[in-house]
């Protein structure tokens, strides 16, 4: 039954709303409709009616008042009784601490329902205590009482409430204030509204507070009995350790208790905490642990847990010697909604690569204010050095112009004179001469060389004298002047009279030899002149070395450029070379991306395998995460007979690792014949650890170079470690030794070995770190490098004392790389005496540059030797049959050599008239040709050259060379040829050619019987071509250096020189193979018509298409043919050895 009461207007209405957490409770409290035969004259209207609203934290309580339209069955006379009725209703709400609308926000929902859930578990396990938990709650005593700070435990802990308690007060005065007739608009004035306000907002803040506290003393409550239930649970199941929360989240507190009296800790009076996140990896923290209140001497602390943790491991102690670590398992709680392991891994890395970043920004800006400060330093040096130079240099010129001084006059009688007298400098004045008065009385015409302070400038004044004509004197037709400016600074004018200009003039009037000397006569006073000359000798100086050094930074800047360029082409090229087994995309592979993987088995040992399976890992087989799960490769999209697969690659990474199976258990194998297939990974936060190489050799270059051998253990060593590994040289040391290429040189140590002292010297060469072993008996003072009866002893000998020194010197290198016969005993001496003592990691590399020589010591290396290269592809191919080689296959492998960009650069080369890159080569050789034709007397003309730099013995092919000459001197070219034999034989015969050729054809041959360092360089820069007809060729320096300097090479077929030139009519091919373009002209036989083959295409070519071959001159100079590659190749060999 419904009643409408007779209202009446509330006095007051007190808020009942608050807002905590995020639970919201809307309060309503409504007026029903008045039923039909309810009399509307009696309705009173309510005094007031205002919003009692308040939002506090993120608990929202609405309570609204308002009026509903009365049932259609309410007796107006019933509204009295609305006052009983709202008591009844406020007596309930106080009660019952009913709540008429409630509503909770989704987050509200989650977080209560995850904790009512670890509350009421039902589970037959421990609540808040495993192997993994969590932790979170309010301990502000704890950190009151231990004064600590730690950025993972905080003073306070959030927890929502399930139910709500009674409100404190609930009043709503009914007064009577009189009926309303309905259809009236009675309304309360603004002050009385103001009024009700402000009596309501004062009453709201104490009453508000009120209420939060009791929230917050039920709050602890719940907390505590929630505490003690688990405390209770875990003592009865007689665990020790629980966390509070039970399910840890990341970014929020727990609370870790321990029962001291069921612990090791439980005679210690202190108790700690001690750990970390993420298996001890993440932020390690100790805390010190209170007594809590809970019955059975149960300890606590409170810990903050950060965002990246996924889980907790800690142990207890008593903060000296005495643990709890768990029966040394450790006690660890899991962390849930946050990280996982991988996603931990990669945030790491992150952190890993942001500090990289910070630390390389420092180090950059620490190299800044270095190089700023060496700057400073530099140029107030120079500054110091060119006023000492300004000083000296005017004080020379102040000595100079002292004779001048004195034998300056104003005039002389009858002979010459000035006009005006009295002039000084700047100013234009006449110089009048008399003809007749010396060696000129018979001269056409007269001329005046000057200049001035003694001829500092020297000739600087330069005028033909006029006729005077004088009116006035009948003899002054024999005087004759010219107008001349006096040169500022001057304080005396020098000169001569002459019968015609410079350089034309052949009868002179120089007043005895000794000249004419005129003083200024209104000139500076000589302190003043000499101080403003100096300072102008200073600035003089400042501008030349400012503009020198700007020239040399910008060629620097362009050198360093021209460098990276060709790296990263080369290696972008060494990358595509493999395109017909392997290949990626994107072809450079970054750390962090995905990357796919091609592979053609059609050209390996998988070729017609039903599967191929990818099997692959990172850092060289060594990175953390282990080897990829196999993977099944599936047919590329382009139609080829590749397939392929992607892998994900790790921040971490610098090297893909990988190789193909053909079934997913294994089966057959392709990796690349024992090396595997390793690509490199730019990107990543890490780098590959530094090998530690150690080349023992009797040759080197430049301090003691015989042949390629040289060249080859300077720039491989150097190329190595310009890829960030360390290299170091043991070298004897020769009394032949050119010293002025060491630098640093010192005594480093010394120890005795094969009965006598061996003393051991460090310095530097080209930037390598070289040990040079002096034996004190002898061995190396015999003036030379090889040549001696006893050369095989003599090697053997610093051999073993090199394997000595690295022993006792305590040295543990990666590798040890020997060379040729002379250092092959370092092999077999390693491992019969050496890998048991101490060298137990070190493997030995061996290279073959030339197997002519010391065969037997070669066979012996290749036995012993853990891996063995030649210098080229092909010469391996060449020499595989020899039965020195044969045995050793498996572990053969040929390199190709490369140059020295540095040594042999044309762009910074001093030995040739203009530096020049593939951008103006054609202007570059051209002028080194033309200073090629004038240093060795040939006639200057645009003309073929053909150069031959090499030396005279039958490997080299020198009948051929013989007829190259005479052929190219057919085909009107020039000839240059620069080298010597070591057979006087050989040496003589081709003196008397040169003899036969410079006088038959002097203009267009030369030939230099000698080693010449500097001629090589320019023959190379000026010869549009270099022939290499060699018989076998392991390798070959000379046509690779040729193709540096832009000169083409023409060569025979063989070793080295097949695997870098390839013909322009018929290599197209096998050089797209090698993603490189025709470079040059090659022939097969060993006889004149091969070697006219090539010769004849080459010079037609350079006679009837000057276009297309100056685009080739430019296209060989692009090519790299430098270390950059080979030093990769090696590289790899290393650590295949290391395998």
């Amino acid at each position: 039954m419904e009643v409408c009461w007779q209202i009446q207007r509330p006095a007051r209405v007190k808020p009942v709303f608050q807002e905590k957490g995020r639970l919201k409770i809307n309060t309503c409290i409504e007026f029903r409709p008045r039923p039909k035969s309810c009399s509307i004259s009696q309705i009173q209207r309510p005094a007031r009616v205002n919003s009692v609203f308040q939002e506090k934290g993120l608990l929202k309580i609405n309570t609204c008042i308002g009026f509903l339209p009365r049932p259609k069955s309410c007796s107006i006379s019933t509204i009295d009784t609305f006052g009983s009725q709202f008591a009844s209703l406020e007596r309930q709400y106080k009660s019952n601490a009913f709540l008429h609308q409630i509503t909770a926000s989704a987050d509200f929902s989650k977080k209560k329902q995850g904790r009512m859930a670890a509350s009421g578990s039902k589970s037959s396990g421990p609540r808040g205590f495993g192997q993994r938990t969590t932790v979170g709650s309010s301990q502000k005593r704890s950190q009151k009482k231990n004064g600590e700070k730690d950025s993972n435990a905080t003073s306070t802990v959030t927890n929502e409430v399930s139910e709500v308690t009674k409100l404190h007060e609930a009043k709503l005065d009914v007064k009577e204030q009189g009926s309303v007739v309905f259809g009236e608009r009675n309304v309360l004035s603004s002050s009385e509204i103001d009024e009700g306000s402000d009596i309501l907002d004062k009453k709201t803040t104490v009453e508000d507070a009120l209420f939060e506290e009791r929230l917050k003393v039920e709050r602890e409550n719940l907390r505590r009995k929630e505490i003690e239930a688990l405390a209770e649970e875990n003592l009865v199941r007689g665990n020790r350790m629980f966390v509070y929360p039970v399910n840890a989240k990341p970014d929020e507190d727990i609370e870790v208790f321990l029962n001291k009296n069921l612990s090791t800790l439980k005679n210690e009076p202190d108790v700690l905490i001690m750990g970390a996140f993420n298996d001890w990896r993440w932020k390690s923290f100790t805390r010190r642990l209170e007594k809590t209140w809970i019955h059975g001497d149960w300890w606590s602390c409170l810990l903050h847990t950060p965002k990246e943790a996924y889980k907790m491991d800690f142990v207890f102690f008593n903060g000296q010697k005495v643990y709890d670590n768990n029966g040394s398992k450790d006690f660890c709680v899991d962390v849930k909604g946050g990280m996982d392991k991988v996603e931990f891994e990669n945030f790491l890395l992150e952190e890993k690569r942001r500090e990289q970043e910070k630390l390389a920004k420092e180090e950059a800006e620490r190299e800044r204010q270095e190089e700023e400060k060496r700057r400073v330093e530099a140029r107030k040096a120079a500054m110091e050095a060119d006023r000492a130079q300004a000083k000296a240099e005017t004080q020379k010129r102040r000595e100079m112009i002292q004779p001048a001084l004195q034998k300056a006059v104003v005039s002389a009688e009858n002979l010459w004179y000035i006009a005006p007298s009295d002039f000084k400098a700047g100013e234009k004045v006449k110089l009048y001469y008399n003809k007749n008065s010396g060696p000129l009385a018979n001269a056409k015409e007269i001329w005046l060389h000057g200049g001035f302070n003694n001829w500092v400038d020297g000739l600087s004044i330069v005028e033909k004298l006029v006729d005077a004509e004088l009116k006035a004197d009948p003899k002054s037709r024999n005087w004759w002047f010219a107008e001349v400016v006096v040169p500022n600074g001057a304080l005396v004018i020098d000169w001569v009279f002459a019968d015609g200009p410079p350089k034309r003039a052949v009868l002179y009037d120089n007043n005895s030899y000794q000249d004419f000397h005129a003083l200024v006569p209104r000139r500076t006073p000589e302190e003043i002149y000499w101080v403003e000359e100096e300072n102008l000798m200073f600035r003089k100086l400042q501008e030349e070395r400012r503009l020198k050094e700007k020239a040399m930074l910008v060629k620097m800047e362009k050198t360093a450029r021209l460098k990276a360029e060709t790296k990263e082409r080369t290696l972008k090229k060494f990358l595509l070379s493999q395109k017909d087994v392997v290949y990626t995309e994107p072809l450079e592979i970054q750390a962090g991306s995905p990357v796919t993987v091609f592979y053609n088995p059609s050209n390996t040992v998988l070729n017609g395998k039903p599967e191929v399976w990818f099997r692959g890992s990172f850092n060289r087989w060594t990175h953390s995460l282990g080897p990829l799960s196999p993977q099944k490769m599936e047919a590329a999209d382009d139609g080829s007979t590749h397939m392929k697969t992607t892998a994900n690659v790790p921040l971490d990474a610098y090297m893909m690792d990988f190789v193909f199976s053909e079934k997913k258990d294994g089966g057959i194998f392709d990796n690349r014949n024992g090396l595997d297939y390793h690509l490199p990974v730019v990107g990543g936060i890490s780098k590959e650890p530094p090998l530690h190489i150690v080349h023992i050799a009797v040759e080197m270059a430049p301090i003691a170079k015989v042949g390629g051998l040289g060249d080859v253990v300077t720039s491989l060593s150097r190329a190595v470690q310009e890829l960030n590994h360390n290299v170091d040289i043991i070298f004897p040391k020769y009394d032949c030794l050119k010293d002025n290429f060491v630098k640093d040189l010192k005594l480093d140590r010394s120890y005795h070995w094969g009965g006598t002292e061996i003393k051991v010297w460090h310095g530097k060469v080209e930037g390598l770190s070289v040990y040079f072993l002096d034996p004190q008996n002898g061995l190396f003072q015999r003036g030379c490098v090889y040549g001696c009866a006893d050369d095989a002893g003599r090697f053997g000998f610093f051999c073993h004392a090199a394997l000595e020194f690295l022993l006792q010197g305590g040295f543990h290198p990666d590798i040890l790389h020997c060379h040729d016969w002379s250092s092959a005993p370092v092999s077999w001496l390693f491992k019969d005496q050496y890998t048991h003592y101490g060298l137990v990691k070190t493997r030995v590399v061996f290279t073959i540059h030339n197997l002519e020589f010391g065969a037997n010591a070669i066979a012996k290396a290749m036995t012993f030797a853990d891996k063995a290269t030649t210098v080229s592809r092909t010469y391996a191919k060449e020499v595989a049959g020899n039965s020195v080689i044969s045995p050793h296959l498996y572990k053969f492998h040929g390199i190709i050599n490369g140059i020295d960009p540095d040594i042999w650069d044309p762009y910074n080369d001093n030995f040739i008239p203009v530096p020049y890159t593939s951008e103006n080569v054609v202007e570059g050789k051209r002028a080194a040709k033309e200073e090629l034709q004038n240093r060795l007397g040939l006639k200057s003309a645009d003309l073929p050259v053909v150069g031959i730099i090499t030396r005279l013995t039958h490997q080299k092919g020198i009948h051929l060379i013989k007829h190259a000459i005479w052929r190219t001197l057919e085909r009107n070219g020039q000839v240059v040829l620069l080298g010597s034999a070591p057979d006087h034989r050989i040496q003589n015969d081709f003196v008397n050619l040169a003899n036969q050729l410079h006088s038959s054809h002097g203009d267009r041959a030369r030939l230099v019987l000698t080693y010449d360092e500097p001629l090589s360089h320019l023959i190379y820069a000026g010869a549009d071509f270099i022939l290499v007809p060699s018989i076998f060729e392991p390798c070959g320096l000379t046509q690779l250096i040729a193709m540096r300097y832009g000169a083409v090479p023409v060569v025979r077929k063989t070793g080295g020189l097949y695997d870098t030139v390839f013909d322009v009519d018929h290599d197209k091919e096998r050089a797209e193979a090698q993603v490189l373009e025709p470079n040059g002209f090659s022939f097969d036989g060993a006889d004149a018509p091969g070697v006219d083959y090539a010769l004849n295409r080459a010079i037609s070519a350079w006679y009837d298409g000057r276009e297309w071959f100056n685009s080739l001159c430019k296209t060989v100079m692009e090519q790299d043919w430098s270390w950059n590659r080979p030093a990769l190749e090696y590289i790899e060999l290393y650590h295949s050895a290391r395998k």
